[in-house]
């Protein structure tokens, strides 16, 4: 599904952020990205939903070169990904189903459409009681939880989560992995950068491991650190 070929990332001012990748990652797959901050962790991930562009070498998705995809067609791509961060970009004025909701809005998705979808997501990552609060009103993990509903109510094939734990305690971060690993089971393809050791041991899947932007380790199975 998403393919690297000796893909580069240089920044203005030298700044090398990627060196020489070449992975692929299959559909379905559940892939941790690690490595210590300023790894190129973010970088990479943003090659996949073309927020940036390789210095050299080429990201596909399945098989069409990001780089050939004009950019008012780039919003269509996008619609393939959902995005989840560290910092929960909620819309503070909007409710939990509101936030949601929105992202069928934008891509165009009729009033029946958003009806019937967003309360069924919002109770697949439990949240289905809590959809008329807004995220003031929610913990840290709630908020996430409402993230994770917005980012997968257009079935997407692949699900980009960037350190979506960094901000939450220690048992809302297990319900996020575990939300993650149930959309997972469901073919969505999880992307998911951390350096949470902890939890990237637990989920025990395939681990790439980036170190001042190349490849040190790529396992199939495995832990952060062998």
């Amino acid at each position: 599904m998403i393919r690297f070929e000796n893909v580069s990332k240089i920044y203005p001012g030298d700044f090398s952020a990627l060196e020489d990748i070449n992975i692929s990652i299959e559909q379905g797959e559940f892939v941790s990205i690690v490595g210590h901050s300023g790894s190129g962790k973010s970088t990479l991930l943003k090659l996949v939903y073309a927020e940036e562009q390789p210095t050299t070498g080429t990201v596909y998705f399945n098989d069409r070169p990001l780089d050939a995809i004009k950019i008012k067609h780039l919003p269509f791509y996008r619609r393939n990904i959902g995005t989840v961060f560290q910092d929960f970009k909620l819309l503070p004025q909007k409710t939990a189903y509101e936030n949601v909701a929105y992202a069928l809005e934008v891509s165009e998705g009729s009033l029946e459409e958003i009806q019937e979808l967003v309360p069924e997501i919002l109770d697949l990552v439990g949240m289905g009681d809590k959809m008329e609060k807004y995220p003031r009103q929610l913990s840290g993990g709630e908020q996430q939880k409402v993230c994770l509903a917005r980012a997968f109510v257009r079935k997407p094939l692949i699900i980009i989560a960037d350190e979506p734990t960094g901000n939450l305690d220690p048992n809302s971060t297990m319900e996020i992995m575990q939300l993650l690993l149930k959309i997972n089971s469901m073919g969505t393809t999880v992307l998911l950068a951390s350096h949470n050791k902890s939890i990237v041991d637990k989920i025990n899947r395939r681990v790439i491991e980036l170190e001042k932007g190349r490849i040190i380790r790529d396992n199939a199975k495995g832990k952060y650190a062998v």
